[in-house]
């Protein structure tokens, strides 16, 4: 026994390359100990550098270990150099009453100080037992090893505890157990691992997305200024077109008036001076004399440019008055009103800028509800447009309900009032996700999204028959889908409910039957490129459809 236990102590602590005992000894990952010197040495080696491995499990490694000194093993070697390790004694290897007990093959009971380099390696720290994890796998109650685990009670156990206590329990072994929760763990993580991958997409996602944003913006931005700088330009040109008419105008009527001036001056001087002859003439006393010098006057002539004065009087006394100028007061008169013409261009052209620049949707994109409860999270509620619907259409119920009817109707007149077909459009602009529902109460219903451009007037205004609108007519024993005037004709469950979903982001339009369950009609893959209404068609008299509450 004394030559079997020699044995062992050398086999223990002898390093496994250079078969002496070990110095400096440090622990590598899988348990194994080596001279430092003597690893090291071996994983600089030209096989080892790239995967470095345990010379005696063959265990390899992503990178070389960091080393770390065994500080327990070290000491215990230098304890038992001073001894010498061939003359240890057989009984200073076993254990005293004071001693951890440890049942080996002989049945004897060895020393804890041994049982550390014999057992095994500590699970937590991957290195042999240290003092603190040997004594956490201690039993506190019988001082044997927990190397059995009770699931019933979910604790480590030793083996006396499971014919004991934990007798008729659910019980395995300590590597069982971790086995198993490792593979459990190991699911768990690969989960994990997954959904950080999903997030990392995610995130990269919303990062295009906001670099996209703001690209977009700062295109649009430079676009709508270099449309305004043209718009002001040409303003601005136009303004001192009319200035220099203007004073062009008022410089060739100045001057004409200036030119009548003169004359009519002139014509005043002429008329004095034979004022003062005919006074003159008129003061002599000598008759013979004024006879004599009578006919000497120059005939009056008559004026040649007053006659093309207009003449407008101003007061009652007046003879004549000039025409007030009025064609500066016209020029005023038609810019003003290409003012107002401008003004109601750019109130119309910035209602509609506004209601395509709507909120950013930078939710990541998210799977279409399985339930009709998971719909109705994105219920919206619908109202008609009354300044759409056509002459031949009655709305009631706040706007929510449409019937088709035979007295044609007095609405105003608007551009944007259906013309051809008893159609109406929603006041709602719809982008994002939203869920709304239809109900036909009689008559054949055509439900619809449409762009707000659509046309109003013709045959192509009809919803489905353009490529600015989608369309499901349902009758009463089938569906039609419609989308630039070619229809799919489509199978499904009759119903007087239609369920419509619209994500306008993903590009996603749904249409289901909805009744005790929904089913799903027909669903549209594409690129909204503005926002949408929900629309609306019936066919003639009694029809009616009316877009349900649903909140």
């Amino acid at each position: 026994m004394a030559q079997k236990g020699d044995q062992l102590d050398q086999e223990t602590f002898c390093c496994s390359i250079c078969l002496e005992v070990l110095k400096d000894p440090v622990t590598i990952p899988c348990g194994h100990s080596y001279c430092k010197k003597c690893i090291n040495n071996y994983w600089n080696g030209e096989e080892q550098k790239k995967s470095p491995s345990c010379p005696q499990c063959r265990n390899t490694f992503k990178k070389k270990p960091k080393l770390v000194k065994n500080t327990m093993l070290a000491a215990l070697v230098e304890e038992l150099k001073k001894t010498g390790l061939q003359a240890a004694p057989a009984d200073h290897c076993y254990a005293g009453p004071e001693d951890v007990a440890w049942d080996f093959r002989s049945g004897r009971k060895l020393k804890a100080i041994i049982i550390i380099i014999i057992i095994s390696i500590c699970v937590v720290c991957l290195a042999y037992y240290c003092q603190k994890h040997l004594q956490d796998n201690i039993c506190p109650r019988h001082g044997e090893v927990m190397n059995m685990f009770c699931r019933t009670d979910q604790k480590s156990i030793c083996y006396r505890c499971s014919v004991d206590e934990h007798k008729g329990h659910d019980t395995v072994s300590v590597v069982a157990e971790r086995t198993e929760r490792q593979r459990e763990m190991e699911v768990r993580r690969q989960q994990i691992q997954q959904e950080i991958q999903d997030r990392e997409k995610d995130v990269k996602l919303l990062q295009q997305e906001v670099e996209a944003i703001n690209q977009s913006a700062d295109k649009t931005v430079e676009d709508s200024e270099e449309i305004f700088t043209e718009l002001i330009s040409l303003l601005q040109k136009r303004s001192s077109e009319v200035k220099q008419q203007i004073r062009s105008q008022q410089e060739t009527e100045v001057r004409r008036v200036r030119e009548l001036e003169e004359k009519l001056q002139q014509e005043i001087t002429d008329l004095k001076r034979r004022d003062a002859e005919m006074k003159q003439l008129s003061d002599t006393e000598d008759h013979n004399q004024f006879l004599h010098n009578y006919p000497s006057l120059s005939p009056l002539s008559e004026s040649t440019h007053s006659s093309s004065i207009s003449i407008r009087p101003l007061t009652h006394s007046s003879s004549i008055s000039i025409r007030p100028l009025r064609y500066f007061q016209d020029v005023t008169a038609a810019v003003s009103e290409v003012r107002g013409r401008l003004q109601d261009i750019l109130r119309d052209t910035w209602t509609n800028v506004s209601l395509t620049i709507t909120e950013v949707d930078v939710l990541l994109p998210q799977p279409e509800p399985k339930s009709r409860a998971g719909f109705l999270k994105y219920s919206c509620e619908i109202t008609l447009d009354p300044n759409t619907v056509n002459r031949w259409l009655l709305l009631s119920e706040e706007n929510r309900k449409v019937t088709g009817i035979d007295q044609h109707q007095s609405y105003s007149d608007h551009p944007d009032r259906f013309t051809k077909w008893s159609q109406v459009l929603s006041s709602e602009s719809l982008t994002g996700r939203h869920y709304w529902e239809v109900e036909k109460t009689a008559g054949g219903v055509v439900v619809a999204v449409s762009y707000k451009n659509i046309s109003r007037s013709g045959r192509e205004s009809g919803f489905g028959l353009n490529d600015k609108s989608w369309s499901l007519d349902f009758l009463s024993d089938r569906y039609g889908f419609w989308y630039n005037n070619i229809k799919t004709s489509i199978s499904g469950p009759p119903s007087s409910r239609i369920g419509v979903y619209l994500d306008h982001r993903a590009g996603v339009l749904s249409f289901y039957s909805v009744s005790g369950t929904m089913t799903l009609l027909h669903r549209v893959q594409t690129t909204f490129t503005q926002p949408l209404h929900a629309g609306v068609w019936v066919f003639g008299y009694g029809a009616s459809a009316e877009f349900c509450k649903l909140r």
